[in-house]
């Protein structure tokens, strides 16, 4: 089996091409807000443009005494930072204590980027999990790497979680001129659900529970030296209003995907749509909520598969939608028409083709940390990919997810042959999603049954031999992330050959072809003859 190893963060990611609005979506279950007692995360990388190899670290010593820094976005060089003596094996976004961390980018105002940081938000994601054993110690190692080395990057909502507790950790720089960040972390309360998207969600947090809420001492002081927040008016204070201000687009592309995490996952609270429609004056949505029922990892990963189904803003409706319903929209996500000074903006989903990889965690108390913790982890849109486990402890990662290029089309790595068969499925959605969700199924049904037998082969082994348990665990977990592979090259082939030109074929009769045109249908029909009435009439002129 191939291993790899990236002692620096100079490999860590390829170019990220930042082309578009507002990435990333996270969603968080406590302990109590789980059937199984599982906390989890979510994490869905969005930015476009860009692939990801499976970031994989083993636990390891350290002789040298600095680290080098590369901004994970732009890899721009930032600095040497101290090494630790000795970090912890990290798959992905989750390490050996079962520590997960996730993010999205909510920007706010721009004049506090400090260009002169030597951390950015990638770097300091994967230095939390190499040195820390629980949540609150990744909070720490963050706020205090940012305090000693500035912070790089624009606004960040962090998910943190471990086998007991969930947090969201949002942070800001304070500008060139000054070193450091000004930043807030609130723990989610168990029996709770949170969720964020590209836009700031604390706003009132408490100053006197340090058991739940930690900030920097001058996170209000700050506010108020730079003008962004006024004591004298009465008004408590607001991170998010202070650092960044709700606009429509923050509310349209952002809030919306909050709103549609917390309906679906509480719709007896029947949550207004007018906050995220930009209503203004409209009340924010809570930074945290009870689900009407508790949450199992299906459940999570279907809750992070949406276009707005069953809404209004049904994104596989409509003259956008194409005459097949497909609920991508091809960028920009804003757009000016000629003469217009109207901005106008598609609808932004939680799942988008731009998606270069998401995950669920999940992370267990009650099981031995190897055991505990997986990765359930899955590329390319989120809505047709699979999620397979990769649990925490593996010795080592699958093929299919080591290396790869954006710029070189590769036939064995996951990337691309998900990304293959997510863009065929674009060219006739309705029909074609239908055929891919039963592999989906099928596969991730799997996974979830065998999971019970799995663990208990695994506890077997940890009686004898901890050492033993792992390895049995990375040998699952590599065979399963690539038999998922397999297969997902031969249902490309078959959809090829199903929906060769445009027709829908009959792959199982004897001469391989059976060419059935299924046309646009009606609603798309009297869309096109509106638009150029009498044009298509078959009649004599």
């Amino acid at each position: 089996m191939q291993r790899t190893s990236r002692l620096t963060l100079l490999t860590l990611a390829l170019l990220i091409i930042t082309t578009n609005l507002y990435p990333c979506t996270n969603f968080i279950v406590t302990k109590g807000a789980s059937k199984d007692g599982s906390v989890m995360i979510t994490y869905s990388a969005d930015a476009g443009g860009f692939m990801d190899p499976l970031y994989f670290s083993p636990a390891q010593n350290h002789s040298e005494e600095f680290l080098d820094i590369y901004d994970w976005d732009s890899q721009k060089y930032l600095g040497k930072i101290k090494q630790v003596p000795y970090t912890y094996h990290v798959v992905g976004n989750i390490n050996e204590h079962q520590v997960a961390i996730g993010e999205t980018t909510f920007t706010g105002r721009e004049e506090l980027r400090d260009t002169n940081g030597k951390v950015d938000y990638g770097s300091l994601m994967n230095l939390a999990l190499q040195r820390s054993k629980t949540a609150r110690e990744a909070i720490k190692v963050i706020t205090d790497l940012v305090a000693e080395y500035g912070y790089y990057s624009t606004g960040e909502s962090f998910s943190i979680a471990d086998a007991n507790e969930a947090w969201i950790l949002e942070m800001i720089g304070k500008g060139p001129k000054e070193k450091g960040a000004v930043w807030v972390a609130v723990r989610i309360p168990d029996g709770y659900v949170s969720a964020h998207a590209n836009q700031s969600r604390i706003h009132e947090f408490p100053l006197n529970d340090k058991e739940n809420c930690i900030y920097s001492s001058d996170v209000i002081d700050f506010a108020i030296k730079k003008g962004y927040y006024d004591p004298k008016q009465g008004k408590k204070f607001s991170f998010a209003n202070a650092y960044n201000p709700l606009d429509p687009g923050g509310a349209l592309y952002c809030e919306g995907r909050v709103w549609s995490l917390f309906r679906r996952s509480a719709p007896s609270q029947h949550f207004s749509e007018d906050y995220w429609r930009a209503v203004k004056g409209a009340e924010p949505y809570p930074l945290y909520i009870k689900p009407d029922k508790k949450l199992d990892v299906q459940d999570v990963i279907d809750l992070m598969r949406d276009h707005f189904e069953g809404t209004d803003y049904d994104m596989t409706k409509g003259l956008a939608a194409e005459p097949y319903g497909n609920p991508n929209r091809w960028k920009p996500l804003e757009f000016k028409i000629d003469g217009d000074t109207m901005t106008y903006g598609w609808e932004r989903p939680i799942s988008t083709q731009q998606t270069a990889f998401s995950f669920v965690t999940q992370a267990r108390s009650h099981l031995p940390n190897h055991i505990g913790g997986i990765i359930w982890y899955g590329v390319d849109d989120n809505y047709s990919t699979v999620y397979h486990p990769l649990y925490c402890g593996i010795k080592d990662i699958p093929p299919s997810l080591i290396g790869g290029s954006i710029g070189e089309f590769d036939f064995n790595k996951a990337f691309w042959v998900f990304n293959l068969v997510a863009n065929l499925a674009y060219t006739k959605y309705s029909y074609i999603i239908k055929d891919i969700q039963q592999v989906q199924k099928e596969l991730e049904d799997k996974f979830f049954a065998y999971q019970p037998a799995i663990e208990q082969a695994a506890l077997e082994l940890n009686k004898k031999r901890a050492e033993l348990s792992k390895e049995y665990l990375t040998e699952y977990s590599i065979n399963q992330a690539e038999m998922v592979v397999s297969r997902w090259q031969e249902l490309w082939k078959y959809l090829v050959v199903k929906y060769n030109d445009g027709y829908i074929n009959d792959v199982n009769v004897s001469n391989g072809r059976s060419p059935k045109g299924v046309g646009y249908g009606n609603d798309f029909f009297k869309k096109v003859i509106k638009e150029r009435p009498g044009y298509y009439d078959v009649k004599w002129r």
